[in-house]
This record gives structure tokens, sequence and C-alpha cells, in this order.
């Protein structure tokens, strides 16, 4: 069954490249939100298999976002993973108290984007 990843990144070029990363190269669907509103909007409606959640972003940042979607039964067993440049010491302190999924840095290869993907959430590609 084809993979779906939700991407919650206001950088519409960073979007662009992620999505078409994993759609071209791991055959998965992707879904782009600009803003954290709009995410959590988009993933009340859809079954999606983990999000991939930048921090910075402009109505609120990632560590409300994920607050909100373990807040919420329909939405607390997705896998997050935390795709952004902001990787100070005090970040990925609260990163690992978060229990994200995981952490992928920018800028990335988006050759092997869907590869740490998977890695990450022990899927096969």
């Amino acid at each position: 069954m084809t993979k779906r990843v939700l991407v919650i990144d206001d950088e519409e070029d960073i979007r662009a490249i992620v999505q078409a990363a994993l759609e071209e190269l791991a055959g998965w669907q992707t879904f782009g939100a600009t803003s954290g509103t709009e995410g959590l909007q988009l993933v009340q409606g859809k079954a999606i298999d983990v999000i991939l959640l930048d921090i910075s972003l402009p109505d609120m940042d990632g560590f409300e976002i994920y607050e909100k979607l373990q807040n919420h039964p329909a939405t607390q067993a997705i896998p997050v993973i935390v795709l952004t440049s902001k990787v100070l010491a005090r970040d990925r302190a609260r990163f690992a108290a978060l229990q994200v999924t995981g952490l992928i840095t920018k800028p990335f290869n988006p050759l092997t984007l869907a590869q740490q993907i998977a890695a990450l959430l022990n899927w096969s590609l």
C-alpha cells in the first residue's frame, strides 16, 4: 500500500522538493501544508502514515503543532519526523523529550530523503 506523507513547511521550495523526491523516488503520496493550522486541518481528513514537520512556522511553531497532535486521539499515533534547520543543542534535547520519531536536518539530500524516512520508520522501499 502506498505511504501517505504530510509535509508541514511554510517554505514553498522545500515543500516542493520534499514532495517531488518522495513521490518520484519512493512512489509515496504526499500532501503539503503551509502552516500549522493547515496541517492540523489536513491530518484530520486524511489517513496519514507520517508527518514531516518544520519547527519554524508562521502561525504556531512545530512544538505547538506536535503537542496538539499528541492531545488528539485521532492523530496521536501518527509518527512525526522533524525536518528543520533549527538544530541547536537545546532544541535537540527538546526534540528528544517530545519523543518524535526522528530528526532530519536541512539542508537534506533529496535523493536519500525517502531512505532516511524509511529507516526511521522501519519501512521497506
